[in-house]
């Protein structure tokens, strides 16, 4: 079998160990990033692709004809068009629970960063302030316990229910938005009263038709003025424009992003033209950990492993 990574560069190898793989095909082929007009000839001949962000779309689908198994490095498989998979009769399988530990550290570090002002202070003590101040400390932007806040929860799978784990850790309570009217799993509640009642929302859900621009003005307007939006899932998720309008108007207390529609953005991206004290952005990050990262290799290697023998893992269908 021959093998292809089209962008080998973005889990950033340097420090990994790909030696998992090397063994699953006769021949790999790696390649640091595959453009649009690349790519057909990327995949031509191969029967493995693996891709994080590389796009296949319908039209890749229908020029690879000796393609039987495309390996996702990432749990989401937005970028891949399953049916036009399904239709070419290829298998996509994708990564999971790989960066569990890392993403629940990551939304905890924006978390505690905002609810502790831990920027503004640090800013403060650079600039001087607590050196010239009266007093032993500063106390001039309010901090606020996580114990005792809620915390909502948008898509309750392996992301979601460690986040829940944690938050509860700090002392805070949980609720679990229901999938749509029709989910009536116990402890579930409407996602419009998760929306007024937490202090905290954190999105784990995939991108979907269903759910691109789930949190839009409408939503946003539901929530008290002091919540705190979270998102490392996918940036469509999120109306961008709707949510820069909320910070700015003080109609909810801040955001943190690990994530943007469009990645990497413009530079003129309406949420980058200006500094919002209630506002972090960080580079699709939360996933990042060496860790988490080494443990996508190994994922991809068990699903090509599982796959040669007949017994394919992690199947993703439309």
């Amino acid at each position: 079998m021959r093998a292809t990574f089209l962008d080998l560069a973005s889990i950033h190898p340097d420090d990994l160990n790909l030696t998992p793989l090397h063994a699953l095909a006769d021949e790999w082929v790696w390649r640091d990033n595959t453009a649009c007009d690349e790519l057909a000839v990327a995949i031509a001949g191969f029967d493995i692709v693996v891709t994080n962000k590389v796009v296949l779309d319908a039209a890749a689908f229908a020029s690879a004809d000796a393609l039987r198994l495309v390996c996702a490095a990432a749990t989401g498989v937005n970028n891949i068009d399953l049916k036009a998979a399904a239709g070419a009769g290829v298998t996509v399988c994708n990564a999971r629970a790989y960066a569990t530990p890392a993403v629940v550290q990551h939304v905890f570090a924006m978390l505690l960063s905002l609810t502790t002002q831990l920027e503004r202070y640090r800013k403060d003590v650079m600039q001087g302030q607590w050196s010239q101040s009266e007093f032993f400390c500063l106390l001039d932007h309010p901090i606020r316990e996580l114990s005792g806040l809620s915390m909502g929860i948008v898509g309750y799978g392996e992301l979601g229910k460690a986040v829940a784990e944690t938050a509860r850790a700090f002392g805070m309570s949980v609720l679990i938005a229901k999938r749509d009217d029709d989910d009536d799993r116990p402890g579930r509640v409407a996602l419009e009263e998760v929306l007024r009642e937490a202090d905290v929302l954190s999105l784990h859900c995939p991108l979907t038709s269903q759910t691109r621009g789930m949190i839009g003005a409408e939503q946003l307007a539901m929530m008290k003025p002091d919540a705190i939006l979270i998102n490392t899932a996918r940036g469509g998720l999120v109306d961008e424009h709707a949510l820069h309008e909320a910070l700015k108007q003080g109609g909810i207390g801040g955001a943190a992003l690990d994530v943007l529609e469009q990645e990497p953005p413009q530079r003129d991206h309406v949420l980058l033209q200006q500094e919002l004290p209630n506002l972090i952005i960080t580079p699709h990050t939360a996933w990042a950990s060496r860790q988490a990262r080494q443990r996508v290799v190994e994922e991809i290697a068990a699903n090509i492993s599982a796959f040669s023998a007949g017994r394919p893992r992690n199947v993703v269908t439309a």
